[in-house]
């Protein structure tokens, strides 16, 4: 235990020596740019895959894990934004993917970086696994939606034949939240796992894994309240206040994943101090 706290000090300087909270702000500008054409192709293959698909499905899945202090702003354009898009795969579906893949490869950078490993794959090959990795989480997204849905309403409907199914944890919201870390952990792991250009073993991967999910639920939680009780954004943004607040709980979300993959990079570098394979 003394040794991964004094591993996380030294990846803290780490983070600070190696520009880790411009990186931060790279990879904030990037997902705020890849969010929209994501949950535009989402929503688009959905509608391929399910002509019923609801749009407000989509968005509570898709932020219903954030602060509600946070989410409302995002929540809006992002209604606005999908009901005046198609249901149907298009041209401007396909560009989406494009600019959506370009907050993929952000992350590529961030873990590459963090790993101190040299990408030796082309760009064609890095860009299309990026699109591949667009192509395949929306339709992990739009699944695990459908499933969020479906199940509680599915055992509402058994009621009569095992009422005490009604009163478990498939019937309610903590199902959905449930469904919602599951999909986001293994969003963290196929990061890791695959976007780098030189492979690691999941055993080198998952501190840095369960370090940023426990950030991440303590970050929102503090925020959280931060926002509720001393937040003085009306005064000084005015109507512009909760994008910035949105802007700035994603700036910290995406510094608590630079600090994740560089405590992965840290415990990497001494593990093959000792001559071990990562």
């Amino acid at each position: 235990m003394g040794n991964l706290v004094n591993s996380l000090r030294i990846t803290v300087v780490r983070f600070n020596g190696k520009n880790g909270f411009m990186r931060s702000s790279h990879l904030t500008l990037s997902f705020v740019f890849a969010l929209f054409p994501f949950c535009l192709f989402a929503l688009s293959l959905a509608g391929v895959l399910s002509p019923q698909a609801q749009v407000d499905d989509i968005i509570d899945f898709a932020i219903g894990a954030w602060p509600d202090a946070i989410a409302g702003p995002i929540e809006s354009e992002l209604r606005a934004v999908l009901q005046a898009g198609s249901s149907t795969l298009t041209l401007g579906a396909v560009l989406a993917i494009v600019f959506a893949s370009n907050g993929v490869d952000a992350i590529r950078l961030v873990i590459t970086d963090a790993y101190r490993d040299t990408d030796p794959r082309p760009f064609w090959k890095v860009r299309a696994l990026a699109i591949l990795f667009v192509i395949a989480g929306s339709a992990l997204f739009t699944a695990a939606g459908v499933v969020s849905v479906v199940v509680p309403v599915v055992i509402h409907f058994f009621d009569d034949l095992v009422p005490w199914l009604d009163q478990s944890i498939l019937s309610n919201d903590e199902f959905r939240q449930g469904v919602i870390f599951a999909v986001t952990s293994f969003f963290l792991f196929a990061c890791h796992r695959w976007l780098p250009g030189v492979p690691h073993k999941a055993r080198s991967l998952w501190p840095g894994i369960l370090l940023c999910l426990g950030l991440w639920f303590v970050a929102s939680k503090v925020f959280t309240f931060y926002i509720s009780s001393f937040s003085t954004y009306s005064v000084t943004y005015a109507g512009l206040a909760g994008i910035m607040s949105a802007l700035v709980y994603l700036y910290l979300m995406s510094a608590i994943f630079v600090l994740g993959a560089e405590f992965n990079g840290q415990l990497m570098d001494e593990a093959r101090s000792r001559g071990e394979t990562v």
